[in-house]
Formats: structure tokens, sequence, C-alpha cells
């Protein structure tokens, strides 16, 4: 179980105005969702289609896939059953999250590398193909709210993409129809950032404090799975 102190500080350091027992109660049932038995796994847990990237670094089209989608296994040294277990749970986390929030996209991010290496590698989500690496650069943060949350460890939710957008805010962009977004850091237990949630939909405003709260819960929980991947220490990012 979670503790309500250490819940009550990460909304506080994440500015999210959010009842605490609220949050911990979700986290509770988010939790069990860990324990319970799962489905069988499958192929797609390791392997998923990404749309192919500009010159820029940019999104095409999402209906423009790359030609080989994106391959986890090589990350965690292989298919193993340790990473399955894990694979499975971010899955089994995020059908569970969406039940209660209804996000368009929703998807979860481990940190990956170090130095100029280093960068957020997509793990499990639900909705349209997208990127599958964010770079955590200082230039790729001015972007992307991926990377500079990744970078700084400092969330934040994005009422209107568009008026985002309209008042200077970077943002990256591989569906167009996205209107709002929330993406809160995942922490381990000395406050480091292992990795990312990311939240969007194709309403603005979409994120109530009910469905904020789900959220910040999922982000407690994910510290488990997330450091249970056997992640090796890689530097040099793929070419995805």
């Amino acid at each position: 179980m979670i503790a309500t102190s250490e819940l009550a500080a990460y909304l506080k350091e994440q500015a999210l105005d959010l009842e605490t027992i609220e949050v911990q109660i979700a986290a509770m049932t988010l939790g069990a969702v860990l324990d319970a038995d799962k489905p069988p796994a499958h192929s797609d847990l390791y392997r998923f289609p990404v749309p192919l990237l500009g010159e820029d670094g940019a999104c095409s089209l999402v209906d423009e896939l790359a030609a080989e989608p994106y391959d986890l296994a090589p990350l965690f040294g292989g298919v193993s059953a340790e990473a399955t277990t894990a694979l499975r749970n971010l899955a089994a986390l995020l059908e569970s999250t969406n039940l209660r929030v209804g996000a368009d996209w929703l998807g979860v991010y481990r940190r990956v590398g170090e130095g100029r290496g280093a960068r957020l590698v997509k793990m499990a989500y639900l909705g349209l193909p997208s990127r599958a690496e964010f770079p955590l650069t200082e230039a790729f943060a001015e972007i992307s709210n991926n990377s500079r949350v990744g970078l700084t460890g400092w969330g934040g939710v994005i009422e209107d993409v568009a008026q985002w957008q309209a008042t200077g805010g970077g943002y990256y962009q591989c569906d167009p129809a996205v209107r709002s977004e929330v993406c809160l850091p995942v922490l381990d237990g000395d406050g480091r950032v292992i990795g990312i949630l990311d939240a969007e939909s194709a309403e603005p405003g979409f994120f109530s404090p009910d469905r904020l709260a789900w959220l910040a819960a999922l982000a407690a929980v994910l510290v488990q799975p997330l450091l249970a991947l056997p992640v090796a220490d890689a530097s040099e990012p793929s070419l995805d």
C-alpha cells in the first residue's frame, strides 16, 4: 500500500489540487490489478506499429506507418518471463485506469539510457500508433511535453492544446485531433524520474479532477512494474 504521506507529497509537488484520500483509494484499486490473474501474453506486448518520422524527427500522418514495428525485446536482452510479466502488468493497469478516465490515448514510457542517449521509450499504450521514443534533451523538451516532464520531473495539464500553442507553448503532435493532455512523471523512492504517463483527449478541458485522480494514482502504482522491467544500460537510441 502506498503511504498517504507519499501521495500527498506527490500531489503537492505536481501542483495537483486533488483530494489525497480519493487518489489513495484509486491507487489501492489499481494496485490490486498487479495481483490479479491476467490473460495469456501475446506478441503485441513487445512489438507495436509506429508512424514514419520526418527529417526533423516529427511524426508523419498517423496512418503512415513504418515498415517494421518497434521492438522492445532488445531493451530487455530478449523476451523473458520477467519482462513479459512487467509488460502484462503495465497493459492491465492502462486498461483498468482508462475504464475510469476514458482518454482517447493513454500510454506509459520508461526512462532508458544515460547522458546524450537518455530517452523515454513507450512500454504500453491504448489508442492510435505514436512515436516510440522521446529524447531526453533540452532541445527536444522545448517542443515535447513528454521530454520536458522526463527531464524535469514536473508534470503538466494542458486544458486546450490550441490555446497552449497560441501562447508559445511547445507541443509535439502525432495526432492533430488531440485537444487536451495530461503528462505526469513516475518517480522512484528517491524522487528520480523512471518514466512518465501521458493521456490525451479530443475534447478540450477533458481531464476533470475525478479523471486526474485516477491518473495520479496510476503514476504512483506504475513504479513497481516499471522498476521490474529488466532494462539494459543502453546509451544509444534506436532509429525508430
